[in-house]
């Protein structure tokens, strides 16, 4: 097959005259990453793009501007914004908690934090069930204060909470861990506040990390399936994200429609990242 064609010059670089040659020198090991990577990102998403470039302009502009398809749209990208929000202000704290401070199940609260990453999407999605449902252990309490979170936009924002802390809490933990304390030290030394301190000072150091956690968040927030179709009614409108549009299409036999709202998701996605690298290095350049 044509989409093969990368395979025979991999071929030939691990077996020379009949053996198999394992990974002895630079050359051979480079080739099998980016075969690898060819075959595992590259290759399905070129195919993806190819697929939607085949089709005519118009015809991607009559469905992405379909009322269904912007307000899912719309939906999304709007909670999906909100939640990240509030992931890169609590995991920032969390992050910080768990680094700063010695305190009695610590370790237990640090191994829950990757409970989402461990998880079965649809695991999550009745979970949150069984804590906001009108029998669950919160459900009672949210509608004695007239709040519906099961079934609702509400949920979806939870469910998008729930599966995007980890990224932001585990790429700031790391950096914490390695900022000298003499650096906030020397700060008080001079009489800076402990907001200042943080502000000032380490806040720049942990904004590059911040940012790529709040990006990863944002990119698994918005791809969330499992967790989401258990806890919104998806019905278009109210409460129907992209990632139950793309499958609600391909249960229809729209797989014209699928394929183009699931390019559209994939660019976003991918300007989010370019636009968050760019912020990086534009931050590490202006710290030269």
């Amino acid at each position: 097959m044509s989409q093969l064609f990368f395979i025979p010059p991999l071929i030939s670089l691990l077996i020379t005259k009949g053996k198999l040659r394992f990974f002895n020198n630079f050359e051979s090991a480079l080739a099998l990453s980016l075969h690898y990577g060819i075959l595992i990102l590259a290759l399905p998403i070129s195919i993806l793009l190819y697929k939607a470039k085949k089709q005519p302009w118009s015809i991607l502009l009559e469905i992405t501007t379909e009322p269904i398809i912007s307000s899912a749209f719309t939906i999304t990208f709007l909670t999906a914004f909100t939640a990240i929000a509030i992931n890169a202000l609590f995991g920032l704290v969390i992050a910080w908690v768990l680094v700063k401070y010695e305190f009695p199940g610590r370790k237990t609260l640090d191994a829950i934090v990757d409970l989402p990453f461990a998880l079965p999407a649809s695991v999550g999605g009745l979970t949150l069930m069984t804590v906001y449902s009108d029998r669950g252990w919160m459900g009672p309490i949210c509608s004695r204060l007239g709040i519906k979170i099961v079934f609702s936009r509400l949920g979806v924002l939870m469910a998008m909470i729930f599966v995007s802390l980890p990224f932001v809490v585990r790429t700031t933990q790391p950096v914490l861990q390695d900022i000298e304390e003499e650096l906030e030290e020397a700060a008080w030394c001079i009489g800076a506040s402990p907001w200042t301190t943080f502000w000032q000072i380490l806040f720049p150091l942990l904004t590059p990390s911040l940012l790529t956690g709040t990006a990863l968040g944002f990119s698994r927030a918005i791809g969330e399936y499992g967790s989401i179709v258990l806890i919104a009614s998806n019905i278009p409108m109210k409460d129907l994200v992209i990632s139950v549009l793309i499958f609600q299409k391909l249960e229809q036999y729209d797989y014209q429609g699928a394929i183009v709202v699931a390019t559209a998701v994939s660019i976003a996605s991918f300007g989010g990242l370019l636009v968050t690298n760019q912020v990086q290095l534009w931050k590490q350049n202006l710290n030269r």
